[in-house]
Formats: C-alpha cells, structure tokens, sequence
C-alpha cells in the first residue's frame, strides 16, 4: 500500500511514529465496531485529507489481517469505501467543496452530504443510519479538543457515539510532513497562502506567507507548508466588515480559540502574583503594581489582584474564581523549570485540562537557551492542552503563554515587563484592545479625613460612577485624593461639587 510504504521509506522518525501510532487507533476502532456502523467526517481541510489517507492505511493493514482482500487487491489499496460525512454549507470555498467531491470519487467514498449544523445532521443521520463511532480529524489545539482522548464519547446533549481522534497529538508540522512525504493531493487553497480554512467570510491567506516584492509577485503567497511556526495556522482567521458578516447567518457557527471578547466599554482585569519569597516577605511584590498602571492607562480597570503560595491547588483554585468574572486574568512567577514554578499546571488544573508537550514552545525554548538549562527541558515546554496560545512577537525570545482569557507574563522585574508589554499590545492580533481612557484628578489636602469624609460620602451617593480613592503617605502627611471616571463630564461635575463644599485653597492639584 503505497501510504504504508512512503512512511516506511521516510527518514523522518518522528513521522512513522505518529503514523504507526495513529494507523493502531484507526485498526483499533475497526476491531471494535462494525465497518457498515463507523463513519469518516470530512471536510476537505488539511486535517481530514491525512485522515483519510490513514483510514486508507489502516483499513488495508486491517483487511490485510482479516484476509479479506484476497481477490480484490487493487480496490483494498486504492479505496477505503467507509461511510463519510460532509457538511456542505452556502460559506464554503469552492475550492473546498469541488475537491471533496474529486476526492470522495477517487477513492470510493460513500459520501453522505448534510445540509445543516454538525449537531442537527448528525441526529436525523442517526435516526436513518446506526453510528457507533465517527473518525474525526481534531488536533491538540483545536478549538473543540480540550479534554479529548483518541477514544472520547460524544458530549452530553449530543447523539450517542465515540469521538475516534487518531492524529489528536499531531502537530501542524506533522500534518505537513505527512502529506509531502506521502505525496497526496489537497485541496489547492494551500498553495496559494491559506493555513486554517473556514469560511469565505472569515478566511484570507495568512500574511505570514506573503511574498515581499524581492521574493515574489506583490500579492501572491507562499504555500501553508512553508510556514514556520504551527501556533500560527489561524492567523489567517479574521473578522470582515458587518456588510459581509451579516451574510453569516445562514452559515454554521465556528468555534474560536476560547478567547473572551473584549470589544466594548470598560474591561476588566485580575492579576495574580505567585510567590513564597513575597508571603515570606524575603520579596517585594512591584510587577502587580506595575501592570495596574499599565492597564489603567489603556482604559482597562483592575478588579481584582493576590498573591498565593507556590502550590499547585492554591493557583488553580485562584484562576478558578478569576477566569469568569473579569476579561483577562495575568500571572506572574512561577514559570520555569524549578520544583516551585507551577504556574502552568495551576492554570490547566483550573481549566481541567492535561499539561501536553508542546513540540513549537520546545522549539523556541530549545534556541533560547541551548544546553544551558536547570532540570527538564522537556517538562519546560509542557503546556495546557487544547487551549494554549503562543503569543509570539519578533521582539521576545521565547512567546508568552496564553490560555483562554489567562495571559501568564514571563517578566520577573520592571525592564522585562515594559518590552513584554509592549509587545502583547504591538501584536497583529492582540488580545488586549485599548478603550476609551480614564480621565483622573488628583488632590492634595492638610484637612483631616474626617473634614472630608462626610463631604466624599454624599458624593459617593450622587456620582456612584466616580472612582474616589484616598490615601496618605504617611499618618502625618498630606491627604491624597484622587477623583476618576471614563466620563469628563462627570468627573468635572463631581469635582466642582466638591470644591465647593470647601473653603477657597483647601485643596492643591497634583500634576
């Protein structure tokens, strides 16, 4: 069978372990339920082409097994004649839908075309036809693969089935390798710059391919196999103008990466400081502090920051409580190879997901430090499984992390976090957008608190939105007061009312 021997033939060891272990899920799933009662999703992207060629694969090894290809060698190597779904949708690119078919008709697909959402088609296909298990092509990364084994049931509210991933550890590296060694056709969108196809209305060739002027014509692209690093397939995901993403109504619903929409008003932030060295107080705690201001300064306001201990319990149980009640969710510390650096096992505690290798982040790990490292630089590149984003910028040495709406900020002092910062906001698809800005009035006063106490509480009850906040430097000091809101108006509303309420030169304003 020419896929087994393309494999076989490889010098690429990684890839014939990847193959032989996805080929053993595939004979594995045909052991266990009746051919005619096991489907194939298909779709026509990258995933699913590499999946079919080891369905191929792996039906050939199996009937080879069973000795039921005698007499018809030729159709057991050409065809896989298993039962395959495609979901044909109005948002589809031609492209995709005319190589589906040619490919279903070479290989003798029995293809099965379902006009409506995955959950509505799979119910009334079910009804007509029973379905043990389905062959989908989900990757570690994709959006639906959180918590996924190779074997998973379907979820709660869904048709009953078993979820068979053979290439769920499979990297967008691998997925290439697969199909140049092979040499298998697919779909030509790849070759023209397209890395993560969805819709024609959210789908454009990804920039990171496009050609300069010296290295070819203005426009054109490099195929998806040339791009570098895999985190980025989805960069060529995007968001049109309304007028063409209201014609998306008729189209089936995409998931996206798991992050929170940040678009509109105030957003909020928590931070979460991990440390032993700051609750021995052998430290200072700054970053926190630092980053308040920053947030502040690009309209976002901070609900909410702590430190806990280095225990694997305590982060998991503090992002638990902070990943659903504000926007974004920072951490600091605990990032590395130490014993005590647990910050990412917290996170995907709190997530409920697996720490995964991540063959990308091992790669820049591998070219940031060489062979000088502490401990496992395997363990290093160890990362949440299914919801990791690397956050990559030509400036960083190794990308930040980011899980869901968890951002966790490698910098250990001021410099650090100021080039990091920088960076997380430089990026073409940040997940941090500035908003309308705070507007602040800051006061200094020898009147006593109690002089202004009453006076700030009544404003409290009339300006509910005005942010007041009052300190001292010291307990002799001057009284510090700062007014702040996002609306001028009101806060020069709730100033002059209070200026008022006071005699002339009771207050200076503090630049």
């Amino acid at each position: 069978m020419e896929i087994d021997r393309a494999i076989r033939e490889s010098a690429d060891r990684r890839l014939q372990t990847k193959y032989r272990n996805a080929v053993y899920v595939i004979q594995r799933a045909f052991a266990l339920y009746p051919f005619k009662e096991v489907a194939f999703s298909f779709n026509g992207g990258k995933d699913s082409t590499v999946l079919l060629h080891l369905l191929r694969a792996g039906y050939y090894l199996h009937q080879d097994n069973t000795e039921s290809c005698k007499g018809d060698e030729l159709s057991c190597i050409q065809n896989c004649p298993i039962r395959t779904i495609y979901f044909e949708s109005p948002c589809a690119f031609p492209e995709i839908d005319s190589f589906t078919f040619d490919t279903a008709s070479m290989y003798g697909l029995q293809l099965e075309r379902i006009q409506s959402d995955f959950k509505s088609g799979l119910e009334e296909l079910m009804k007509e036809k029973p379905t043990k298990a389905i062959f989908i092509g989900t990757r570690i990364g994709d959006p639906n693969a959180i918590g996924q084994e190779q074997f998973s049931p379907s979820s709660t509210g869904w048709p009953p089935f078993m979820r068979v991933n053979p290439i769920l550890d499979w990297s967008y590296r691998d997925v290439w390798s697969f199909i140049l060694t092979c040499k298998v056709k697919y779909c030509s969108l790849y070759d023209q710059g397209y890395t993560s196809i969805g819709s024609i209305y959210d789908t454009v060739p990804n920039a990171l391919l496009s050609m300069s002027d010296s290295s070819g014509p203005k426009g054109s692209f490099k195929p998806a196999y040339m791009l570098l690093d895999g985190r980025l397939e989805r960069a060529g995901r995007t968001k049109r103008s309304a007028s063409k993403t209201d014609k998306k109504t008729d189209c089936v619903a995409t998931l996206d990466n798991g992050g929170v929409s940040v678009d509109a008003g105030t957003c909020t932030a928590s931070i979460i400081v991990i440390g032993d060295e700051i609750l021995f107080g052998t430290a200072e705690e700054k970053l926190g502090s630092a980053l308040c201001k920053k947030l502040h300064g690009i309209g976002w306001q901070v609900s909410h920051i702590s430190v806990v201990p280095n225990e694997i319990d305590s982060v998991a149980e503090e992002v638990e409580l902070r990943k659903s009640t504000t926007d974004m969710v920072f951490i600091f510390g605990a990032l590395g190879p130490l014993p005590s650096d647990v910050s990412l096992a917290g996170v995907a505690k709190a997530f409920g997901v697996r720490l995964a290798p991540d063959e990308e982040f091992e790669e820049y790990l591998r070219k940031f430090i060489g062979n000088d490292y502490t401990g496992d630089r395997n363990e290093m590149a160890l990362l949440p499984e299914g919801i990791t984003e690397l956050l990559h910028h030509e400036t960083l040495p190794v990308p930040l992390i980011k899980c869901k709406n968890v951002i966790v900020m490698a910098a250990t002092n001021g410099d650090e976090l100021e080039t990091q910062w920088s960076c997380l906001l430089d990026l073409p698809e940040t997940p941090i957008s500035v908003k309308a800005p705070f507007f602040s009035l800051h006061l200094t006063t020898l009147l006593s608190d109690v002089e202004t106490a009453k006076v700030l509480s009544k404003l409290s009850i009339e300006f509910p939105d005005i942010h007041k906040v009052c300190h001292r430097n010291s307990r002799n000091g001057s009284l510090m007061i700062s007014f702040i809101a996002k609306d001028k108006g009101r806060l020069d509303a709730a100033t002059e009312r209070f200026f008022n309420s006071f005699p002339e030169g009771s207050f200076s304003k503090v630049v």
